[in-house]
């Protein structure tokens, strides 16, 4: 081993040890409890609290990046609906499954729900014109 390869593997050791010391002193969104919880459910154990951490850092990476999908097909959704209705007054954005669908479709996750109530546009017209 060369005299460049020692000193690169301990800088990358020193980078790694301060990256894993961050995510000790780091306040997550995901609490470690339900990392180790659903880790466990897959049948992973690990008493490694940095590797726990590690994992909700890539778990919350990957809830941030869908809901700003999510969030972009909103935005083209209702921007051509105020198109259509000519009607600017409307700043709200209304998240919907469908727009958490095609965001979670593009990363590999299919996403089957039960259509609610409210979501059947044929609510409350009577069964016998639904098919017209």
């Amino acid at each position: 081993m060369n005299q460049n390869q020692g000193g690169n593997d301990a800088r990358h050791d020193d980078d790694s040890a301060l990256t894993f010391s961050l995510l000790l002193l780091t306040t997550l969104l995901i609490p470690d409890e339900l990392v180790e919880h659903y880790l466990g459910k897959s049948g992973f154990q690990c008493p490694d609290v940095r590797l726990i951490r590690l994992v909700a850092v890539a778990t919350q990476k990957f809830v941030a990046e869908v809901a700003g999908d999510a969030l972009q097909q909103c935005k083209a959704r209702q921007s051509a609906v105020v198109k259509d209705k000519r009607d600017k007054q409307q700043k709200r954005l209304i998240l919907s499954m469908e727009d958490l669908s095609k965001a979670l479709r593009e990363y590999g996750v299919n996403v089957k729900h039960q259509e609610d109530f409210a979501d059947n546009p044929s609510t409350g017209i009577d069964p016998a014109s639904r098919d017209e």
